[in-house]
């Protein structure tokens, strides 16, 4: 038996040896000093609280609403097309760059000697990215209830609210694969080299010309854009028309299962990769 192996069996007993409570204690504590981490790293929580708020108010709120002036359905779909630009970040930077930054010091080998849950580092870091989905969603629904004038139910801002923080998931296992692969100073840049894309591609911004839209489909925004735009009223998902055929209910099916499947597949990935080589 390898020197290796000694530390990770006494902390695997030493786990299966704590009360319910304990463990739930434990995961709890890596959350708390998880978030707390994320909120004072001024260069990871600054811009992503702040520039979707920011951006909403400028092009989404100011610009877009005196090109249109004031047209109901154009003020949703920027809300909708902002709050799903501002859930994307978190999961990507957080995990791409805090797990690049552990693994080159040490410090995921060291947590998996510590008597600690299996996964509770994981899983601190995406409660942290959807901490930080629903800051971000909380200000945008005030800025939209003050000067967007969305015209949309508690229920709609809520469902919408709750499809961007699930929805953030797919962002966090392509954030976590990035993580496992790419040294500190390397993740954020190819965080980036996804994250540009993925926010283009998904169409958020403006109409994609005919010759790019074929290449929206592999943009993980874009599915959750469009469950969001239907969940609001706004025009239905014409780009997949020719995908899916005409049936109303085939489009919302397709999303989610992109979605689920683009989380399944890098968290699968990136966790293999984590047991393999650390």
């Amino acid at each position: 038996m390898s020197a290796t192996t000694l530390p990770m069996q006494n902390s695997i007993a030493a786990v299966s040896q704590m009360s319910s409570a304990r463990v739930w204690r434990a995961y709890a504590t890596e959350v708390k000093y998880e978030c707390l981490r994320a909120l004072r790293a001024p260069a990871f929580s600054i811009p992503f609280l702040s520039l979707p708020i920011a951006l909403y108010i400028l092009f989404g709120v100011l610009l877009a609403g005196s090109m249109s002036h004031g047209d109901a359905t154009v003020a949703r779909i920027m809300f909708v097309n902002w709050s799903v630009f501002g859930v994307m970040g978190p999961g990507m930077f957080g995990f791409g760059m805090f797990v690049a930054s552990e693994r080159e010091q040490g410090l995921l080998t060291l947590k998996r000697a510590l008597p600690m849950p299996e996964g509770a580092s994981l899983l601190a870091k995406m409660v942290m990215a959807m901490l930080f989905a629903a800051l971000v969603m909380m200000t945008l629904i005030i800025a939209a209830l003050v000067i967007g004038h969305p015209r949309l139910t508690l229920p709609q801002y809520a469902g919408i609210a709750l499809l961007d923080i699930v929805g953030s998931l797919p962002f966090c296992a392509i954030g976590l694969f990035i993580g496992t692969r790419a040294s500190a100073k390397a993740a954020p840049a190819f965080a980036n080299l996804a994250y540009l894309p993925f926010m283009h591609l998904g169409g958020l911004f403006y109409p994609l010309p005919k010759s790019v839209q074929p290449l929206e489909f592999i943009s993980p925004a874009f599915y959750l854009d469009k469950l969001c735009l239907r969940l609001v009223g706004a025009p239905n998902m014409d780009g997949l028309a020719g995908v899916i055929g005409p049936s109303a209910h085939a489009g919302p099916v397709l999303c989610l299962a992109v979605l689920a499947g683009v989380t399944v597949l890098f968290a699968t990935l990136a966790v293999r990769r984590l047991a393999r080589v650390g």
